[in-house]
């Protein structure tokens, strides 16, 4: 869709871009939501491509996603044989409600800071440990975990003018084994409920996180594979009902259902696994 009110794009910006930012500014990056519906209030677009930041980086302490990197480079990153969570990055990306022509230009830090329910770079980031680093408009910059980053449906921590510039996975949620479940009311529909389970190989610890069915990220964390009511009576204190998120791809009565039935099957999965913290 054209924006017709869009009178200036700033394609080689600068941090001094953050520091006059005005009412009608948008930043822009794969553009695949800006440009699919008006946009009326917007006057300048400022295009953080123009950055030229390298979309990934990989060392000992774990993995940097810029913001700008492609959906559909996830898969082109290296990883060490020992990061045994890496077919999440596949599995989150296969969860979107897209086409291979979207994944080539829709990008990772738009999934976040659109902040939808579905959004499953949302699932990935938070079920890996992200933190979100975030450019100020100040000059600085400020972290911020993947988990607490959005706050609600199309809400999120990002101050007027702020930019989301990477987030970091550590290496030690990166090594985790790992259990992915996600459903949608139709066979190509958006998700309406997305679990990630993962344990350490070190100490046993298992982290359940859902998202989807929720209207934020919930993260639960155990010292160790939990029993099966222990396990439904922490989901149920930590997602009260009117946490479930509600729309036309499923009711919360539904969503709490298939979150507790995923969680129930990741817990499984991942106990046959054995070793420390049964």
């Amino acid at each position: 869709m054209d924006l017709n009110t869009i009178e200036t794009v700033v394609e080689a910006p600068t941090r001094a871009e953050q520091s006059v930012w005005q009412a009608g500014d948008a930043w822009l990056a794969g553009g695949t939501w800006l440009f699919s519906e008006p946009q009326p209030e917007l006057r300048r677009l400022i295009d953080v491509r123009g950055f030229g930041w390298a979309p990934f980086k990989t060392d000992a302490d774990g993995l940097e996603i810029a913001a700008t990197c492609t959906l559909a480079r996830l898969v082109d990153i290296p990883t060490p044989a020992e990061w045994t969570a890496t077919p999440l990055l596949d599995q989150c990306r296969q969860a979107l409600l897209s086409s291979f022509k979207v994944w080539n230009e829709a990008t990772v830090g738009g999934n976040l800071c659109l902040s939808l329910p579905a959004g499953s770079m949302i699932s990935l980031m938070a079920s890996l440990d992200g933190v979100c680093t975030i450019w100020t408009r100040e000059g600085g910059d400020r972290q911020v975990t993947a988990t607490d980053f959005v706050a609600g449906p199309q809400r999120n921590v990002l101050r007027p003018g702020e930019l989301l510039r990477s987030i970091t996975l550590p290496a030690s949620a990166l090594r985790c084994h790992t259990a992915f479940r996600q459903i949608s009311p139709a066979p190509q529909g958006r998700s309406a409920a997305l679990v990630i389970g993962r344990r350490s190989p070190d100490d046993g610890a298992f982290v359940l996180t859902v998202t989807a069915s929720t209207v934020r990220p919930v993260r639960l964390a155990f010292r160790g594979i939990p029993e099966p009511g222990e396990l439904h009576a922490a989901l149920d204190q930590a997602i009260p009902p009117e946490l479930y998120h509600r729309d036309v791809h499923g009711a919360p009565a539904w969503r709490r259902h298939m979150t507790l039935r995923f969680a129930e099957e990741i817990r499984s999965e991942l106990s046959s696994l054995g070793g420390r913290g049964r």
